[in-house]
């Protein structure tokens, strides 16, 4: 049996907050342990006495989750507030750690973090799942991710994101038990001997022609089909009748997103800023030598994606009953689409069907699905759904 309550809070004082959000589990879970909370918190709050109130108030077995941009459940959303799930569970299994040093050792983080995982030779479970949040802004996720899949030989389904920062992109967090980190990862490992489900979508479509990476240096691209990256979006902007104000270039780039070709879909990054020698500052890595193309997409396709991740998480559940959600999605989706990003938010609870969610906005999103995404990208709906 598993048993999961889905908790927010407005109030803007990390204590405060902290505590009203513990006090609502151990409400809901007055005589019971949870074996694991899962909190999504934004960047007002003082986090080391966020955590410990929260911990203090309903004293979680595990305590994981991240800095975010936006903080949403079921009946709820806010940009300055906090948002966790707190589950417990006779059928699934919870294990949890955390590593540092993304920018320094990927191979180092990654080997941390597999150390906090069942052996891969061990199948006492029929499914093997991992929550997995990292400090973005240190870039190398999709290094990291993929550099975790081939150590755990893709027997992991991965879901989770970026910790995000209210859309400042200054400094964002992971948090492992009462501390935050930055240059960080958290994981959260779930086994179960029923499916969980990961679906995710993301509702983009190239436009114009393809283009070819030839030189990038992480998140910075520099330049395309041997070309200035900003003589290139300059041009495509003209093209498509739009304006790109170069110092203020974030209202074009919301909705002139970068596509990486990747079996036969696009893994998508979000262009942040113009950099002084003419390169693209990006939220996520571009590889060199990769295909891109311009990305075009429009409101009712975003919700379309929401709709379509939270339908392919509930499908391979199969006869077995959901019990709770948890979604992210891209905080460039939240700012294009504004105050329709509630709308959004409906669309995954009216296709959930009243199953409880919490999630938030975050910078890029991980799906390691088969048959689905594989990796980390950005602008991407991502549903997870825990059965009962």
């Amino acid at each position: 049996m598993t048993q999961s309550a889905v908790v927010f809070t407005e109030l803007n004082d990390g204590t405060e907050a902290g505590r009203e959000l513990g006090q609502k589990i151990k409400n809901k879970f007055p005589d019971v342990v949870p074996d694991v909370v899962i909190v999504f918190a934004s960047s007002i709050y003082d986090y080391p006495a966020f955590l410990g109130e929260l911990k203090n108030g309903c004293n979680p077995k595990i305590l994981v989750g991240s800095s975010s941009a936006g903080e949403f459940t079921s009946n709820d959303f806010g940009t300055d507030s906090a948002c966790a799930i707190a589950i417990q569970s006779t059928d699934l299994k919870f294990r949890a750690g955390f590593a540092t040093g993304i920018k320094e050792d990927r191979a180092l983080v990654a080997e941390e973090l597999n150390k906090n995982l069942t052996d891969i030779h061990d199948y006492q479970y029929q499914y093997y799942s991992a929550m997995i949040f990292a400090d973005a802004l240190s870039g190398y996720t999709d290094e990291l991710i993929d550099i975790l899949t081939e150590k755990t030989t893709g027997k992991y389904q991965f879901f989770g994101g970026g910790a995000g920062d209210n859309a400042n992109f200054q400094r964002t967090h992971i948090f492992y038990d009462t501390d935050a980190y930055t240059n960080s990862a958290v994981i959260l490992e779930i086994l179960s001997n029923k499916p969980i489900g990961v679906g995710a979508a993301h509702g983009w479509k190239p436009v114009g022609e393809k283009m070819r990476v030839t030189e990038s240096d992480g998140m910075k691209l520099v330049s395309l089909n041997a070309r200035p990256a900003l003589e290139v979006f300059l041009e495509h902007a003209k093209t498509t009748g739009q304006q790109l104000d170069v110092e203020q270039p974030i209202p074009f780039f919301l909705h002139n997103i970068i596509g990486i070709e990747i079996a036969g879909d696009h893994k998508l990054r979000v262009p942040l800023a113009v950099l002084p020698d003419g390169s693209i500052a990006m939220a996520s890595d571009v590889p060199n030598g990769a295909y891109v193309s311009f990305m075009t997409t429009d409101n009712s396709c975003s919700q379309e994606a929401a709709m379509l991740a939270a339908k392919n998480a509930i499908e391979q559940l199969g006869d077995h009953k959901p019990n709770v959600a948890l979604f992210f999605d891209c905080v460039a989706t939240r700012l294009r689409m504004g105050k329709t990003f509630d709308f959004e938010l409906n669309q995954v609870k009216e296709t959930l069907k009243g199953v409880n969610y919490a999630g938030c906005n975050t910078y890029g999103q991980v799906a390691r699905v088969n048959g689905q995404f594989s990796g980390f990208q950005n602008c991407t709906a991502v549903v997870c759904v825990i059965p009962e």
